[in-house]
């Protein structure tokens, strides 16, 4: 079980960012909302994520980088639900993680709030209801 979590899966690109808000869906777990897309070209990596932490509710850099710190390694964790959907479907997706709580929550909170969202993800894109774009 590989549970590396390197720069390939980054979104860096502002096209697929825009579009993800645009055409993409929603799923919302506390403290959690995801925009997602199904997108049609092949990536490095089986989904790229972007996470953000709003100023708004953070107004310290060093709060927002922890919480995005806290983030990414419970995405690393659960990272196996959405990669074996991935392998079995051959889809690819792009993702945009915002935190939206007002509070930095424990680590396990989130760990497990991360999961839930996923296989909520997952659960979503079985029932076919999946927004494609083509770059």
């Amino acid at each position: 079980m590989d549970q590396t979590f390197g720069k390939k899966y980054k979104l860096c690109r502002q096209k697929l960012m825009d579009s993800v808000f645009k055409t993409g869906g929603i799923v919302k777990q506390y403290p959690y909302v995801l925009h997602f897309m199904e997108i049609e070209e092949k990536l490095e990596a089986p989904f790229q994520v972007t996470i953000s932490a709003p100023k708004r509710n953070f107004k310290k850099a060093h709060d927002r980088n922890r919480v995005k710190r806290l983030t990414r390694e419970t995405i690393r964790k659960n990272k196996l639900i959405l990669e074996t959907f991935i392998e079995n479907n051959g889809k690819h997706f792009v993702l945009f993680m915002i935190y939206t709580a007002r509070e930095e929550l424990p680590y396990e909170v989130l760990l497990k709030k991360t999961e839930q969202l996923f296989k909520q993800l997952v659960k979503q894109f079985e029932n076919n209801d999946t927004a494609k774009i083509r770059s």
